[in-house]
């Protein structure tokens, strides 16, 4: 039998919810959602009324929009302790992009309403969710800069360093482990699945890595790094 989940609880530990205080989240745990998705299934749909924010508890979702042509971009993967459709929820307007579960997820789903009465009385935590929400916008637009100046090679190299500061390591090799498919991964890339194999296998072929399916080891990060000034 699976242990009662708390809520309450699981907020404490959120960066967003750190300062919170006890009154204000005992009135607003109750209030929030626990919705649990089978992978692939869809917690929302463009146009659908967005009148929530959701936390990930467990599993992972993707965000995503579909072109005219049918094609597919991923804007964002969402793992556990991060947090999406918030700006979307205090804009007022139906869901701008899709959110789908990429496995079985378990989400915690904070209403609006709820939120809009502790952001009302506390300052600190209006505060946070704006800081929150300034992050979320200045990484849409590295992003927006990548697409538009980096090169493919670039874009994977940087993806692959994200974690190590400044592209350099204590010398001992690093892995990265893919969190979704490699055509996934690509679509955040803005880069074709075939593309972002081809490139993982040049840098193997260079030394700079070793592929073992999903894991990726970083032999040379100082090596790699230099692909990001090229």
């Amino acid at each position: 039998m699976l242990a009662p989940f708390d809520t309450c609880a699981f907020l404490r530990r959120l960066p967003l919810f750190t300062d919170i205080d006890d009154d204000a989240l005992r009135r607003l745990g109750p209030a929030c959602k626990l919705r649990r998705f089978e992978r692939g299934e869809m917690v929302f749909r463009m146009g659908d009324p967005c009148e929530s924010f959701f936390v990930v508890a467990g599993g992972q979702v993707r965000l995503f929009v579909i072109a005219p042509n049918g094609n597919e971009k991923v804007i964002e993967l969402c793992g556990p302790g991060q947090s999406f459709a918030e700006a979307l929820m205090f804009l007022g307007k139906p869901c701008l992009v899709n959110a789908q579960a990429l496995a079985d997820c378990l989400l915690v789903e904070v209403p609006r309403a709820a939120l809009m009465t502790e952001l009302a009385s506390d300052g600190r935590l209006a505060l946070k969710m704006l800081a929150g929400l300034s992050r979320r916008l200045h990484g849409l637009v590295h992003d927006v800069q990548a697409y538009a100046l980096q090169s493919g090679v670039q874009r994977v190299v940087g993806y692959l360093l994200r974690d190590i500061a400044d592209g350099r390591d204590d010398g001992r090799p690093v892995t990265v482990s893919l969190p979704v498919s490699k055509a996934t991964v690509a679509s955040r890339l803005s880069l074709t699945p075939e593309y972002f194999s081809r490139v993982l296998h040049e840098l193997e072929s260079t030394g700079l890595i070793e592929i073992d399916r999903r894991d990726i080891h970083i032999l040379d990060a100082e090596g790699l790094s230099r692909h990001l000034a090229n």
